[in-house]
């Protein structure tokens, strides 16, 4: 199970334990946040909820991990034959997130996953079949797979190709017979 997140204008793709780094949010280490931006939710299942823009009810619940600064990005400006340059730098402010879960109309997906994969009740067991397994093996025996292919197999020639006829004799050949 995934989901898609929006925050500090940039969308990330998240699963439950994995970790980002965001753009500075409040809390302090160790606290939780709820991020209710959530514009995707994916299940196992292969079913998505796409929200318009963002899906109802959905909230993906992070930890926060520590505050931090991003590497330093170089800054340079120049104009030719003036003699301006300005180089500075910068270092963004960032969040670092373990998300935890994610919620959807206030259950875990994680939970839901469980409870469909959960045993049901055994069905009462079928009468046997009428015959035997053993009977019905000779008869997949006999009959060969047939073979798969990916184009059509030209159809064989059933007749010979034509015969090549005798050409005139060349220059050469003529003036030896004479």
């Amino acid at each position: 199970m995934y989901a898609i997140v929006e925050t500090g204008g940039k969308q990330y793709r998240v699963r439950p334990g994995d970790t980002i780094a965001v753009e500075r949010l409040p809390g302090a280490p160790g606290e939780t946040l709820d991020l209710d931006r959530v514009l995707l939710v994916n299940d196992d299942g292969g079913r998505a909820r796409v929200g318009t823009p963002g899906v109802a009810r959905a909230v993906v619940r992070a930890e926060v991990v520590e505050h931090a600064r991003g590497e330093k990005v170089i800054v340079f400006r120049y104009k030719s034959k003036v003699r301006y340059r300005r180089k500075t730098g910068h270092r963004q402010a960032l969040t670092r997130l373990r998300i935890t879960d994610i919620l959807v109309d206030g259950t875990s997906l994680g939970e839901r996953k469980a409870e469909a994969a959960a045993p049901k009740k055994a069905a009462p067991a079928e009468p046997a079949a009428t015959e035997p397994a053993a009977a019905l093996e000779p008869e997949l025996a006999e009959a060969p797979p047939k073979p798969r292919r990916r184009h059509a197999a030209p159809e064989p020639a059933t007749e010979e190709p034509p015969a090549v006829a005798e050409a005139s004799p060349s220059p050469e050949e003529s003036a030896t017979e004479e």
